[in-house]
């Protein structure tokens, strides 16, 4: 299978969250959401693919000086010029995989010389290559699973890192797709934990309580700022009302949000959270933690430690970054699509290669905090099904009111789409449906690329326009 590419088109949709959510550095109340379409000539037939991404603030680039308006004139910087890399690749007809080499490394040379991180200058990468996925997704008309198991698309592990020569993909991909994916509530710095922390009267749960009882949730990560005095009062609080809430029992996972910037201070604060006998229950369930150290200092030294299972996030930015944690004693990474779909895929296939060399078994986890349909969510809950990722954060439903924001026919088509996934609110809104704590991605499996409806982006306004009027002043 070849293909070219005639075309990108950026167009944006302003969305604000139901409450403003706290994490790390950065409180968000709205963000815009970008979508871009490809125009592809596949084997000589046109086709169409489309992708979209939430550019939070603070997250990509955690720089407390800046102003979200350079963080995200420098996030679209990185988008535009992995387009420009990926049209001039793609001018003459090519194979995906040689396709998306190129991609990869131009665009990590371009942000070398720009002083661009990784991790950002990847986001272009995976936007770039998430929409191209999806065209050719829709020309076979096959869903993705499927078209990886195949290997039409040529990937070749051991041209990615060398260690993974002798890999294919088929052997990294689950047999099957999970048909049901655990959500995993993120509980933010901020947000309410029980009635007297208030309520929101939008006809969605508010509080920490009313979001298990609604949901039947059992998974939760939880995240913390890094000062015991501020931590331990919250945590038991929340350790409380899980217990309370989850009877039969509950699994979690610890955020550090990049908090500390040696291992040192932070086994000084696990230690603390550790004795405090009243969270005990939470350290019963833990998992993992994520990413405590700062990406400056995550991969400076050995992170031994008696804590479960250590895993990176925002320090997992170019193909390096995974070799060095596991050597360094992380027992994993974290899978998001704004990291990539082929990264993830290399990702998995070294942990799997790796695992019998990994104290307490490799982990890869599913994070991405506030990841909304129609388009990158499920995207996201497609490649989190096909790596067998059995729990995944998912909190866009909770910090935006469904798919409100979105057009009603949109709506519609969602939820005849993807029944297991949507429902209807009865305000009338399309809604995530969460049901024993799970989420059914049995349709998003069967779609090319998760999503499966045709959405007219043509509705949102095109990206140099929305820049021109000034839109970025009014997030």
């Amino acid at each position: 299978m070849t293909f070219k590419i005639e075309a990108f088109q950026f167009h944006v949709l302003p969305m604000r969250t139901r409450f403003p959510f706290k994490y790390g550095i950065a409180s968000m109340s709205a963000l815009p959401h970008l979508f871009v379409t490809v125009d592809l000539v596949v084997d000589g037939k046109p086709a169409q693919g489309l992708a979209s991404e939430g550019l939070p603030p603070k997250w990509f680039t955690k720089n407390p000086d800046t102003l979200f308006e350079i963080d995200l004139a420098e996030m679209l910087a990185v988008i535009q010029n992995a387009s420009r890399i990926g049209r001039l690749a793609a001018e003459k007809e090519t194979g995906f995989f040689a396709w998306w080499l190129s991609l990869y490394e131009e665009q990590s040379s371009w942000a070398k010389v720009k002083e661009a991180p990784p991790l950002l200058a990847n986001l272009g990468v995976s936007l770039i290559e998430r929409a191209v996925l999806d065209g050719l997704c829709k020309a076979l008309g096959q869903p993705l699973h499927a078209v990886l198991c195949s290997e039409v698309l040529g990937i070749e592990l051991g041209e990615v890192r060398d260690e993974l020569r002798g890999m294919r993909v088929a052997d990294v991909v689950a047999p099957q797709p999970l048909s049901k994916i655990h959500a995993r509530h993120t509980v933010g710095l901020g947000d309410a934990l029980t009635a007297a922390d208030g309520s929101l009267d939008d006809g969605l749960p508010y509080t920490l309580e009313e979001s298990i009882r609604a949901y039947g949730l059992s998974y939760f990560k939880i995240k913390v700022c890094g000062k015991p005095e501020v931590d331990l009062p919250r945590l038991r609080e929340i350790t409380q009302v899980i217990t309370t809430c989850c009877p039969d029992g509950f699994h979690a996972t610890l955020d550090g949000n990049e908090q500390f910037y040696d291992l040192a201070s932070f086994r000084e604060f696990y230690e603390t959270l550790k004795a405090d006998p009243a969270l005990a229950p939470l350290f019963r369930s833990l998992l993992l933690i994520e990413q405590p150290l700062h990406r400056s200092k995550a991969l400076n030294e050995p992170v031994s430690t008696d804590a479960p299972g250590m895993i990176i996030d925002e320090s997992d930015g170019s193909l390096n970054d995974l070799p060095r944690a596991l050597e360094l004693g992380y027992r994993g990474t974290s899978h998001k699509n704004c990291k990539g779909i082929v990264k993830g895929l290399a990702n998995s296939a070294l942990l799997k290669k790796r695992a019998p060399h990994i104290p307490g078994g490799p982990i890869l986890s599913g994070e991405d905090l506030a990841n909304v349909g129609p388009v990158a969510l499920l995207q996201d809950l497609s490649v989190m099904a096909l790596l067998g990722v059995s729990h995944v954060e998912r909190n866009g439903h909770h910090y935006f009111r469904g798919l409100s924001m979105h057009a009603q026919a949109t709506q519609d088509a969602v939820i005849e789409k993807h029944p297991g996934l949507y429902e209807r609110h009865a305000s009338g809104f399309a809604t995530l449906r969460i049901e024993n704590g799970m989420l059914d991605v049995g349709s998003v499996n069967a779609a090319p690329f998760g999503c499966g409806i045709s959405l007219d982006v043509t509705q949102f306004e095109p990206l140099n326009a929305w820049i021109k009027r000034g839109g970025m002043g009014e997030l």
